[in-house]
């Protein structure tokens, strides 16, 4: 007898050591979420720190761009100048062209004013050819009629003489004019042109520095939207990780007020589990010593007297569950995710118009309720330009964080923050955002949703068919 109160009592007490060590696996979860907690917080300071990096290099290359284009202006200016300067020394070889054509005529008259005395020394020539080229002054002084006139044939003969003289050497002085105002315009012209073309040569060089600048000035421009989308990016990314974190937060303090509550159960079913023991060891002690004397009593008359006492069993109670089945309303499944909408895949994951598409399109047409794939705290529910009016869950499952996004909704009934359990409608399936007919844009990240998408996994190996 003492050996079956001892061997109740132990089942009792490992019974209730079960109850005491239960909660262990809760405290892990817990643990769990803190660290999960910390993590984002990395994430979001080191998410920051690109977004401040992000924006440095954005400043860097608009002040670059600013430069360049400063320089581009410059250059323009240098551009206008030597085109100034340009259409200067087209007017001068222009003018210096019409002083050449001036020139021509100046020379044609010349050229007349040449022949004209070649003609007076031709017949000079030939008079001196008929006379020997000898003045007979003998002649001059006998066919002189005076003295006067003698003096007067005297000084025209010299005169002759020195006019024939004049007109040889003014014919050299001319020749030599004609040939130095000949070289002096040919050099001018030639200067002109030469600084002309060492213009247009600057000019040309002025040009190809502006289209490398202008080059540079829209590389810059790529670059910097390209941060800027990268920025962009980014700030989302700090947006979620700040509702996750947020959620994290909320969901830590739901787990703790369920273990102080079952804290609290756990301590209630131990002082009953006591109290229950000591009943059953005082009701066996007193069951133990009514027998004993029972026994002597019996064992003295010769006869034993068998008392039996029937227990009454305890009779299975049923419950029933109604449930009822909504139109296109999955039914909740068994596994760690639930279909989140009746309809057909009409897209999975994968490469689609050359990009990744990192989910899955349920498609149905009508009112179709969108539910929660698993219990969960909504992190994030607000309109997006891509994914319209979306709703981000945050999953805690057996120590591994999860992250559910329901797109394109036509309308949300989850705010952020709040806890939806597997199975509750958040949301009706739409057509927002950058959508093409009606269907839920559903995504499953093992971890934390990213810009990138790199958590991102194909729900149909979570979810049933």
């Amino acid at each position: 007898m003492k050996k079956n109160i001892i061997a109740m009592n132990a089942s009792i007490m490992i019974g209730l050591g079960s109850i005491l060590v239960a909660p262990s696996a809760y405290a892990e979860s817990l643990s769990d979420l803190q660290q999960k907690k910390e993590s984002i917080q990395e994430k979001r300071s080191g998410v920051e720190s690109n977004i401040s990096d992000t924006e440095k290099k954005i400043d860097n290359l608009q002040d670059k761009q600013l430069t360049a284009e400063e320089q581009i202006a410059a250059i323009e200016a240098k551009i206008a100048e030597s085109t100034k300067k340009i259409d200067a020394k087209n007017a001068e070889i222009t003018q210096t062209k019409k002083e050449i054509e001036a020139l021509k005529e100046e020379i044609k008259v010349l050229k007349e004013r040449i022949a004209k005395r070649n003609e007076v020394l031709k017949e000079r020539a030939r008079s001196f050819q008929e006379t020997g080229g000898d003045v007979n002054y003998l002649e001059v002084l006998f066919g002189s009629s005076s003295f006067g006139d003698l003096i007067d044939r005297v000084g025209a003969v010299a005169t002759i003489a020195e006019a024939d003289r004049d007109i040889l050497k003014q014919h050299e002085l001319d020749k030599k004019d004609l040939e130095e105002k000949q070289t002096a315009v040919e050099k001018k012209l030639a200067s002109l042109e030469v600084a002309k073309a060492e213009l247009l040569e600057i000019q040309k060089q002025q040009k190809q520095q502006k289209q490398e600048k202008a080059a540079l000035v829209k590389k810059l421009k790529q670059q910097t939207k390209k941060h800027e989308d990268e920025k962009m990016g980014l700030e989302e990314e700090k947006a979620n990780l700040a509702a996750q974190e947020t959620a994290i937060k909320s969901a830590i303090n739901l787990e703790q007020n369920r273990l102080a509550e079952l804290e609290a159960a756990r301590k209630k079913a131990a002082a009953e589990a006591r109290k229950r023991a000591e009943q059953a060891a005082a009701q066996a002690a007193s069951q133990a010593a009514s027998q004993a004397a029972e026994s002597k009593k019996q064992s003295s008359s010769g006869a034993s007297a068998k008392s039996n006492s029937s227990s009454p069993s305890p009779s299975p109670s049923s419950s029933s569950q109604s449930s009822s089945n909504v139109s296109q309303v999955p039914a909740v499944s068994s596994g760690t995710f639930t279909r989140p909408s009746a309809g057909y895949v009409s897209s999975t994951m994968g490469e689609r118009w050359n990009k990744q598409h990192a989910g899955i399109d349920i498609a149905a047409s009508g009112t179709v309720p969108v539910v929660a794939a698993a219990d969960g705290v909504v992190s994030r529910s607000y309109f997006s330009s891509t994914y319209g009016n979306v709703i981000f869950v945050t999953h805690s499952i057996s120590g591994q964080q999860w992250t559910t996004v329901y797109a394109h909704l036509s309308s949300r009934q989850a705010s952020t923050g709040s806890v939806v359990a597997k199975g509750q409608q958040i949301g009706i399936m739409g057509n927002t955002g950058h959508s093409y007919g009606q269907h839920l844009h559903f995504e499953l990240h093992k971890g934390a949703w990213n810009y990138s998408k790199s958590n991102a996994v194909n729900p149909l190996n979570y979810i049933p068919n």
